[in-house]
C-alpha cells in the first residue's frame, strides 16, 4: 500500500501550522490510522531529545505525542538553532554538524535536501499516512531557490497542500489570495483547500468572505477553526505572552508565588516554564531585556543558545544587581542549562562554538566553571531531586562541561548505563539550585518540592502531562466539528 503524504503550509509564521498538524495526527489516530508527523526543516530554539539521543524541534515531539508515537529524528531531519542574527547551528538527523552563516547554509541546501528526502522515504515505508508541516510561508520569494521547507518539498514528493491562515491577525483573505498568487501554476494546483484559524464571532458574518474566496480562487474552504480560549500547545519558538496580571493590587494574589524569567536574546527551551505559566498558584512573568525587573520570590535563569553573549545582555539590562538584591532578601534562584553556566565563575569557549572564541567571567555565585566542547550531551534522564527525594524526569541538551566544588552538593541524581550519576548543585546557603535538566517542572512531585523550597505553602501542582494530552484531544474534537470531513477523507485517502 502506497503511503499518503499531506502537507500543511501557512500564509505566515504562527498561522497555526504546528497546531493543525498535531490536530490532524490525533484525528487520524482516533480513526485507527497509523500516522507520523514530519517537518523537513525547522528553525527553532525549543527542541527535544529522542529515544536514540538525537535532537528535533519541540513541535515535532508534541506532534509525535498526538500520533501516539515516540519522537524520532526522521520526523525533523533538519533543525536550525539560531545563535546570531545571521547564523545558526545546523542539526542533521539529530546531530549538530556545525555553525553556518545564512549564505553558507543556502549553498548547503542540496545536502540538506537529501537528508530530508531520505527521512521522508523511511517514514513512508513505516506509516500509511504522513502529515507534514511547512515553515514560515511558501510565498517567501527570496527563499524559493533550493527550497526544502515548503513547496520545494511538496513538489519533490508530489503531495497535496492545505493552506492555513490566522484571521485573528487581520487581513486573512489578502493573506490567502496573495499567497496563492505568488506561487507557480504547479504549486497553486497543489493547494487543495484553505483553513481559517482562530475565528471568533458569528460565522454568518464571515460567510460572504468565504464565498468570495472560493469563487475568486477556485479552491474550497475546508473549514474555519474557532479561537480556542485556554488551549495550551508547546510553542515552536516564540516566547508566549505572560498571563494578564490579577486586578488585586495590580498583580497576582498574595497567596501566589511570584516567579520571573528573563527573556534572553537567544533563550532556548522556554517550554521548560509552561507548567509554571499554567500553575494556578504561581504569578508568572517573562521579563524582556530592558523592562523593569519586578520583585519576585523565585528567579529562574533559562537556557541559552549563546551563553556568553546572553550573559552580557543580562548584565547590561541590570539583572546582576537585581539578583544580588533578590538573594540578599532571601529570594530563591534557579539556573537551568545555560542559566547554570552563567551562575558559575567562568565560561570558556576555546573553539568559538557559540561565536568568537574566548572566556567570560560568570556571575560567580557558585564555585563552578564551564568549558564548551564540540560534543553535545543529548539524553533523556529520570532520577530524584536532592530536595525531598522527589522523582524527576527530563532531558539534557548542552555542549558545556562544568566542573568545580559546587557540584559536590548536587541537585539531583540519576542512573545512566548502570552508573549512578549526579547533576547540578545546591548552594551552601540553600538559596540557589542549578541543573542541566530541561523539563524540570513536568514532574508533579518535583515541582511540588521545588515550589515548597521556593516558599509556596500547601502546593497543589496540576498534572501537566494530563493537561497536554487533554488539549491534544480538544484539538482533534475541533477538527471533527469544524473541518469538512468529506474533504479530509478524500485528502488522506480514507474512503467514504
Amino acid at each position: 500500500m502506497k503511503s499518503v503524504t499531506v502537507m500543511v503550509q501557512g500564509t505566515t509564521s504562527d498561522a497555526g501550522k504546528s497546531t493543525l498538524v498535531a490536530a490532524l495526527c490525533r484525528y487520524l489516530v482516533r480513526k485507527g490510522i497509523s500516522v507520523a508527523p514530519f517537518k523537513p526543516q525547522n528553525m527553532a530554539l525549543n527542541s527535544a531529545v529522542t529515544k536514540e539521543g538525537g535532537e528535533i524541534g519541540r513541535a515535532q515531539a508534541v506532534q509525535a505525542q498526538a500520533s501516539r508515537l515516540a519522537p524520532h529524528t526522521d520526523m525533523n531531519p533538519v533543525l536550525l538553532k539560531p545563535n546570531s542574527d545571521t547564523g545558526a547551528q545546523v542539526i542533521i538527523h539529530g546531530r549538530a554538524i556545525g555553525n553556518m552563516e545564512a549564505s553558507e547554509y543556502h549553498h548547503y541546501k542540496s545536502t540538506a535536501r537529501a537528508a530530508v528526502l531520505a527521512s521522508h522515504r523511511r517514514l513512508c515505508a513505516q506509516y500509511p499516512v504522513i502529515v507534514v508541516e511547512g515553515a514560515g510561508s511558501p510565498a517567501e520569494i527570496n527563499l524559493r531557490e533550493g527550497d526544502i521547507a515548503n513547496m520545494g518539498f511538496a513538489e519533490a514528493v508530489d503531495c497535496p497542500v492545505i493552506l492555513i491562515a490566522d484571521i485573528d491577525k487581520g487581513g486573512v483573505f489578502a493573506h490567502l489570495a496573495g499567497t496563492l498568487a505568488l506561487l507557480s501554476m504547479s504549486e497553486q494546483a497543489r493547494i487543495k483547500g484553505f483553513v481559517i484559524n482562530r475565528f471568533r464571532g458569528d460565522i454568518a458574518l464571515l460567510q460572504p468572505g468565504l464565498d468570495w474566496l472560493e469563487q475568486y480562487t477556485g479552491k474550497p474552504v475546508i473549514g474555519v477553526l474557532p479561537y480556542l480560549h485556554g488551549l495550551h500547545l508547546e510553542a515552536e519558538d516564540a516566547v508566549p505572552p505572560s498571563p494578564q496580571p490579577s486586578p488585586i493590587n495590580g498583580g497576582g494574589s498574595p497567596s501566589q508565588l511570584r516567579v520571573i524569567v528573563p527573556v534572553l536574546p537567544h533563550i532556548s527551551n522556554h517550554t521548560d516554564f509552561d507548567p509554571l505559566r499554567l500553575h494556578p498558584q504561581i504569578d508568572f512573568s517573562f521579563v524582556a531585556m530592558g523592562e523593569a525587573i519586578p520583585a519576585a520570590d523565585l528567579i529562574i535563569l533559562p537556557g541559552s543558545k549563546s551563553v556568553r553573549t546572553d550573559l552580557e545582555s543580562l548584565r547590561t539590562a541590570g539583572w546582576e544587581v537585581a539578583i544580588q538584591r533578590h538573594l540578599r532578601y532571601g529570594g530563591r534562584l534557579i539556573g537551568i542549562c545555560g542559566g547554570m553556566q552563567m551562575l558559575g565563575r567562568f565560561i570558556h569557549d576555546p573553539t568559538g562554538l557559540e561565536g568568537g572564541s574566548g572566556s567570560s567571567v560568570g556571575l560567580g555565585w557558585l564555585e563552578l566553571s564551564t568549558t564548551l566542547a564540540p560534543d553535545k550531551q543529548l539524553r533523556n534522564v529520570s532520577g530524584v531531586l536532592t530536595l525531598e527525594d522527589a522523582p524527576v524526569a527530563g532531558y539534557e541538551i548542552h555542549a558545556g562541561v562544568s566542573t568545580g566544588a559546587a557540584l559536590e552538593n548536587p541537585a539531583l541524581s540519576f542512573e545512566h548505563d548502570g552508573t549512578i550519576m549526579s547533576d547540578g548543585a545546591i548552594s551552601g546557603d540553600g538559596q540557589i539550585l542549578v541543573t542541566y535538566l530541561h523539563g524540570l517542572f513536568e514532574s508533579v512531585a518535583a515541582t511540588d518540592a521545588l515550589l515548597r523550597w521556593a516558599g509556596l505553602l500547601d502546593v497543589k501542582t496540576p498534572d501537566y502531562q494530563a493537561r497536554r494530552e487533554a488539549d491534544i484531544e480538544r484539538l482533534a474534537d475541533t477538527v471533527e466539528q469544524y473541518l469538512d470531513g468529506a474533504q479530509l477523507r478524500a485528502l488522506f485517502g480514507l474512503g467514504a
